[in-house]
């Protein structure tokens, strides 16, 4: 019997930051997604996470928001109002970004987060609501939490990064967007992101063998 074919997987770590609890009320202020690496029949092949990014600060949809979570997020949203890109415009950039490097992978996209289910409800609800479509369908969407609770074999709720093995934990540093490292260039506005370190922490909990196998 024929092998079946197996249709590629690129994964893109995606990060967004919001200023309320689910999308709608509130507002999704940034989005930024990096290319983590291809998986195939024979297995994973990492990417270089700070080479394929995506950046966008996005103006709010609502007037409404919650204190604590803008203060996490970090975000201006009186500059957003003036400065932030249309939601409209920001995630039809998106979705051609993720086309792009997927067409350059030959593979399927699939977002990955840490964890994903707040991500992936902000930016699959936005996806719809302002371009119609979503790259990666209704459900290609894989949580790193739940990843590393099936290879180490623990419950999902027991998975904090203070307890994983240091050989699975990314080696950047892991920021706020009010700590990103900002620099204009030609009017292109470049940022140091978050999603730069969950591609590399989805990397390194791809190739881990799991617990009682480490080298270190």
């Amino acid at each position: 019997m024929a092998a079946r074919h197996v249709e590629p997987s690129l994964y893109i770590s995606v990060d967004i930051e919001a200023d309320g609890p689910i999308p709608g009320p509130y507002s999704m202020l940034s989005l930024e997604a990096a290319v983590a690496g291809v998986q195939d029949a024979d297995g994973f092949t990492a990417a270089d996470p700070g080479r394929r990014t995506f950046y966008r600060e996005l103006r709010p949809i609502s007037d409404e928001f919650v204190p604590e979570a803008l203060a996490v997020s970090g975000l201006d949203r009186d500059r957003l109002r003036t400065e932030g890109l249309d939601p409209a415009l920001a995630l039809a950039q998106f979705g051609r970004w993720v086309r792009e490097v997927s067409a350059e992978a030959g593979a399927q996209p699939v977002m990955c987060g840490y964890p994903a289910p707040y991500d992936w409800t902000f930016l699959y609800w936005y996806l719809i609501r302002f371009t119609g479509e979503s790259p990666f369908g209704h459900s290609g969407c894989l949580d790193m939490k739940t990843l590393y609770a099936t290879k180490a074999g623990v419950p999902l709720r027991a998975v904090a990064k203070r307890s994983m093995p240091p050989e699975t934990l990314p080696r950047r540093r892991h920021t706020l967007p009010r700590a990103l490292d900002y620099a204009r260039a030609g009017g292109t506005l470049i940022a140091l992101d978050d999603a730069v370190e969950q591609a590399e922490l989805f990397i390194n909990l791809m190739k881990w063998p799991g617990p009682g196998s480490s080298t270190r």
